[in-house]
């Protein structure tokens, strides 16, 4: 296994008598994991319906590995309809440790693809919102899928410069999660290309970028506000220093205690260049200690006085039997909005163009930011009709909607459905008025199809359809 000799020698300084252990753990397997969508399934639901052998991530409630040469999770309807995501085992944990709770406002700085912040989201529960940025609008237009598909719709999905963001949110966010840009070290045994990468770019380019980073994530936080800070690389300069240069920035963040797990490793001040003891709450995983690739979190407070408590938002919030729509909203829109079991805040509805979106909360103007997505895209006003989109499929229960077409996994019609062929579906004895209805596998949404003459024409989202192998 070929390592850059000055990469060999900063982890011999830096894990001494156990540097040959952690050579070792390259001959072993990588390690797959799988991590569930509460948002939409209970883990114990899931558990009662995985076709695979599922073992547990210790340290993470709703993960678990699986078998990657044998097992095929994302070509799996389960996978279509947004009850799991595929990530790294120890790639869960930045999200697993940051305590969101429902009604928070969330930032996610570095979010693309998406790993972390579906997990963010499926904590908020619909309440709040969660900001997800990244730089890349390409990496942008692959986090925007990922959080549509795990149903997510209290959103803004933006593509700047973390610092441009910071006039606009200064202040405003309760939780913050940071996976910086960084060298990879952790990621070697997972991925070999990464290696080549350090060579070209190392901790000294990165940490820069991360010093970055978070003093302005730092400006974005309230008071009494958390930040979780993680990477997946072992450099002391890219993690306990850039801590250590944020704590001399910004004197009030303090380092918080992180839940802990039996072969997680504690930060290393020895490493700093002040010795600061607090460093040592900050969490290390390292591959030859435990069954995950390498990473660093540091979750800190920023200190003072809370603020207010952040308003609770959620779909449906305004309380039961609100029926009724504005004068001002298109008649198509008013009928198909009647199928939908929710209470909906007609405030809320934003037309722009012909596209239909229900916003979150209390959302900054955000004129002169780049954006792919503000709120949940509810669909298209197209000629004296409506069509729903596939994020709304998404983010709708079975029940929140009047006309169902749920099949059993075992169907065929799943499978054809998801390639996005015309289906059949006379011998359904719900599927009789024409009209939306929503497809649904084993009770859980996969996307809407147009009924006529006892024919669903498919309306699943064409770049997101099943390839054949």
């Amino acid at each position: 296994m070929y390592l850059p000799r000055e990469f060999e020698e900063n982890m011999r300084d830096l894990l001494g008598a156990e540097y040959e252990d952690y050579l070792n753990c390259f001959d072993e397997p990588r390690h797959y994991g799988l991590r569930v969508n509460t948002d939409k399934i209970s883990v114990e639901e899931f558990l009662k319906i995985a076709p695979w052998e599922l073992e547990p991530v210790p340290w993470i409630s709703n993960g678990f590995y699986y078998d990657g040469e044998k097992d095929q999770p994302a070509r799996h309807p389960y996978y279509f309809a947004g009850l799991y995501y595929l990530q790294e085992p120890s790639a869960m944990t930045p999200a697993d440790r940051l305590p969101v709770e429902p009604g928070d406002r969330v930032l996610d700085v570095c979010a693309a693809p998406g790993g972390k912040a579906t997990e963010l989201g499926a904590r908020l529960a619909g309440t709040g919102v969660l900001t997800a940025n990244d730089l890349s609008s390409s990496r942008a237009k692959g986090l925007l899928k990922n959080l549509e598909l795990f149903g997510i719709g209290n959103v803004l999905i933006l593509s700047e410069e973390p610092g441009k963001l910071v006039p606009y949110f200064k202040g405003y966010f309760d939780k913050i999660l940071i996976d910086a840009p960084c060298s990879g070290e952790g990621m070697f045994r997972k991925d070999r290309k990464m290696i080549r990468a350090w060579e070209e770019h190392g901790p000294e380019f990165f940490s820069k970028i991360q010093r970055s980073i978070v003093t302005q994530a730092a400006e974005m936080l309230r008071t009494g506000g958390m930040l979780l800070y993680s990477t997946c690389t072992f450099s002391p300069e890219e993690n306990e220093r850039t801590i250590e240069y944020l704590l001399k920035e910004y004197p009030e963040f303090a380092i918080c205690e992180m839940e802990g797990y039996e072969g997680f490793s504690c930060g290393m001040p020895e490493a700093s260049e002040t010795g600061n003891e607090e460093l040592k709450k900050t969490v290390r995983i390292f591959p030859h200690r435990m069954e995950g690739e390498g990473h660093f979190l540091a979750l800190l407070k920023k200190g003072g006085e809370a603020g207010g408590a952040p308003e609770r938002s959620v779909l449906g919030e305004e309380g039961p039997g609100r029926r009724t729509f504005p004068e001002k909203l298109p008649e198509e829109l008013k009928e198909f909005l009647f199928s939908v079991k929710r209470d909906l805040d007609p405030a809320r509805i934003d037309i722009r163009g012909d596209k239909v979106y229900y916003m979150p909360k209390d959302v900054p103007p955000l004129k002169g930011i780049r954006f792919l997505r503000t709120g949940l895209l509810l669909g298209e006003l197209k000629k004296k009709r409506f069509e729903p989109s596939q994020a709304l499929a998404m983010n709708l229960k079975k029940e929140e909607y009047a006309r169902i077409i749920d099949l059993p996994v075992s169907d065929e019609r799943v499978v054809k459905y998801l390639k996005g062929e015309t289906l059949d579906v006379e011998d359904l004895t719900g599927a009789k008025d024409k009209g939306w209805y929503l497809v649904c596998v084993d009770g859980y949404p996969l996307g809407f199809g147009k009924l006529g003459n006892q024919t669903l024409k498919n309306k699943y989202l064409p770049g997101w359809r099943w390839q054949s192998s």
